[in-house]
């Protein structure tokens, strides 16, 4: 059984840090993609970032690039997304996702695992 397990949200002031992560199980972590996305109220879900299995390529919108860093630790099945420089606009729920593969990808569609969900929320 697949379980993505997401860590560390909560609340913090606007120019301030957070680093989120995502423990994996029940699958061959290193042939996944990971990426993270997040869901605004009334908004659809976004693509933030995502890291390739090979654990060097990796794409980020446009909205965080400069300000968030996708990085994996594959010995720990774990892919992590340091945030800092932190906008009310970030304001989301985060999610982390897992899609086999090498290639990267901004659609929610490609990816096959979701963990539960943090709330981050960014008080200005």
């Amino acid at each position: 059984q697949v379980q993505l397990v997401e860590s560390g949200g909560g609340l913090v002031q606007a120019g301030g840090s957070l680093r989120l992560s995502c423990a994996a199980s029940g699958l061959t972590f290193s042939r996944y993609c990971m990426a993270w996305f997040r869901q605004a109220p009334g908004k659809e879900r976004e693509f933030v970032a995502a890291r390739a299995n090979n654990g060097i390529s990796t794409i980020y919108a446009d909205s965080v690039k400069g300000r968030f860093t996708i990085s994996r630790d594959n010995a720990k099945s774990t892919v992590y997304l340091q945030m800092n420089s932190l906008q009310p606009e970030d304001t989301a729920v985060y999610y982390c996702a897992a899609d086999w593969g090498p290639n990267l990808s901004r659609e929610p569609r490609t990816y096959e695992y979701w963990g539960q969900g943090t709330q981050v929320t960014v008080s200005s």
